[in-house]
């Protein structure tokens, strides 16, 4: 086949692809075509302050060497109970938006709490040979970030609570009179 005949029927396949995907509604866009530029804007700039901002407590707060790292610990763990509790203000409370949720969580929070951090962190307790403290270190950040996202969770579904409690008083006594409570 020519290589003009071959570019032809690519050219035609092409077409008749694009025809396909128009007649059905519900055909899934490219990655592209679907990331937004703002949104990508607003991780990227989160990402440089949550960076900066775990970057400025590490030089605050220095751990000296053989040590538990309290600075990555209280970092982390902190960092998970904030992002559970901004997720369910995210989801849950505050209308949709676009850009608070790449911004605080992906960005924000996902540079100031880096897994890399952690690990070279433990990395250097194994080299200097505090196994027992390497062990601390990676247990103890699991389980605290763990607690921390459950107690961020659920003071974030109180607040949900309480919220809609009150909003269904306000509105009963709307609805009814001052003395309806």
């Amino acid at each position: 086949m020519h290589l003009r005949c071959r570019a032809r029927a690519g050219c035609r396949a092409r077409v008749e692809r694009r025809a396909r995907d128009r007649r059905r509604p519900h055909a899934v866009k490219p990655f592209r075509s679907r990331l937004r530029k703002g949104v990508l804007a607003a991780a990227a700039f989160g990402g440089v302050l949550g960076g900066s901002a775990r970057y400025v407590l590490g030089l605050a707060f220095p751990t000296p060497r053989g040590t538990f790292p309290l600075t990555t610990f209280a970092i982390n763990v902190s960092g998970a109970f904030l992002l559970a509790l901004l997720l369910v203000y995210v989801l849950e409370i505050w209308p949709p938006t676009r850009y608070v949720r790449p911004f605080a969580a992906v960005g924000f929070l996902g540079a100031f709490t880096t897994f890399s951090t952690w690990m070279v962190d433990t990395d250097h307790l194994l080299g200097h040979g505090h196994y027992a403290v390497a062990a601390l270190n990676v247990f103890g950040s699991l389980f605290a970030g763990l607690a921390a996202t459950a107690l961020g969770l659920a003071i974030g579904r109180m607040v949900l609570a309480r919220r809609v409690r009150l909003a269904a008083r306000h509105s009963r006594a709307r609805r009814y009179g001052w003395w309806v409570r």
